[in-house]
């Protein structure tokens, strides 16, 4: 179980929190007693249906410069990692308070920590925040039909929805999203 501590975070040694893109960095202690450079990129979601949304990446820099948020990592304190990312958002979203964030688990494990995270801290982070879970659907249209692309590709929709705290972890949302409660 993952505990948020917004007071307890590592040191940012580098922060640009500016629209379209923010990035923050800080070194995050290993098991194995390495330090790992982790950055946050803030960015908006390319998906149109999604305004006003930036999607957090998290991770060190892969050998081609970009966030590799699919390695698998192991934080000598996960819970700070994680504190640390959460005030990152909140410094964000507090200069940007129109904006949501959103974090979507790469694999399954991480977005199993996601929704861990969101069920363990609830009391915390809702001094701050407001928690939505996002599914995506196909609408089925009168016809019997599905909505398509002119490709006729099927043309997925997001469907946020205030997060439900009873749905288990074997039943994760797709994407997560938070903003700041007013």
């Amino acid at each position: 179980m993952i505990t948020l501590n917004l007071t307890d975070i590592y040191e940012i040694h580098a922060a640009k929190l500016d629209l379209p893109v923010s990035e923050v960095e800080f070194d995050a202690p290993q098991r194995n007693g390495k330090i790992e450079r982790i950055y946050i990129r803030l960015s908006p979601h390319p998906d149109k249906y999604l305004p006003d949304v930036y999607n957090l990446a998290l991770g060190p820099l892969s050998a081609n410069g970009e966030i590799n948020d699919k390695i698998r990592l192991k934080h000598a304190d996960p819970g700070k990692v994680l504190s640390t990312t959460i005030f990152i958002a909140y410094a964000f979203l507090l200069e940007y308070p129109e904006h949501f964030i959103g974090l979507d688990g790469s694999n399954d494990l991480r977005a199993n920590l996601y929704h861990g995270m969101f069920l363990a801290n609830r009391k915390h982070l809702s001094e701050y925040f407001v928690a939505i879970g996002v599914d995506w659907y196909v609408k089925l249209l009168r016809n019997g039909d599905v909505e398509r692309r002119r490709d006729q590709s099927y043309l997925f929709k997001p469907r946020p929805e205030p997060f439900d705290y009873s749905r288990s972890r074997h039943d994760l949302y797709r994407y997560y999203m938070f903003y700041l409660k007013k």
